[in-house]
This record gives structure tokens, C-alpha cells and sequence, in this order.
């Protein structure tokens, strides 16, 4: 089982879409969407579960994908910390 984080979401994207959008390339286990506290909008990424092959194929397919004018940012989760921004130290 593989997650995927999928950033630059449009601020209006719903669970089901969001799933829909994935379940094309395989199977989708979970998806967890950042929602702003108030709001309750999208805050533009969220995260999905997916088998190994579906999850690269996914990947793959919608990384550079546009959705309503947004260019969708698509690949592994990465631990907290790694993301390779930041202050040097």
C-alpha cells in the first residue's frame, strides 16, 4: 500500500471527485482531504491510498494533469521533514 499526496488542488474539490479522479488508474483504499478549518474548502492537497501498481500508474498519469486550470502535482508521500525545503542548519 502506497500514499500518494497530490498538491495544488482547486479550492472547491470534493471527497468525491478527488476519488473519482484516482479511482481511474485502480482501486482507491482511503483519501484524506485537507479542508480549512472554517471554510471547509479544499487547502489544496490531499493524500489517497493505493495499491503499489495502481498508485505508480496514478502517478504517472496524473502528475502534470490540469483540473479546472489548476497543474496537479502528483507523487509519494514523503515523511514529515524531508520535504527538501527549508533552513540548512
Amino acid at each position: 500500500m502506497l500514499r500518494i499526496y497530490a498538491g495544488n488542488l482547486p479550492a472547491d474539490t470534493t471527497e468525491r471527485e478527488f476519488t473519482e479522479l484516482f479511482a481511474e488508474h485502480g482501486r482507491v483504499r482511503s483519501i484524506e482531504l485537507a479542508r480549512d478549518i472554517f471554510s471547509g474548502r479544499c487547502r489544496g492537497f490531499g493524500f489517497v491510498e493505493m495499491e503499489g501498481h495502481e498508485a505508480r500508474a496514478a502517478i504517472n498519469s496524473l502528475n502534470g494533469h490540469t483540473l479546472r486550470g489548476n497543474c496537479l502535482r502528483v507523487n509519494l508521500e514523503r515523511p514529515r521533514g524531508q520535504s527538501g525545503r527549508g533552513r540548512r542548519r
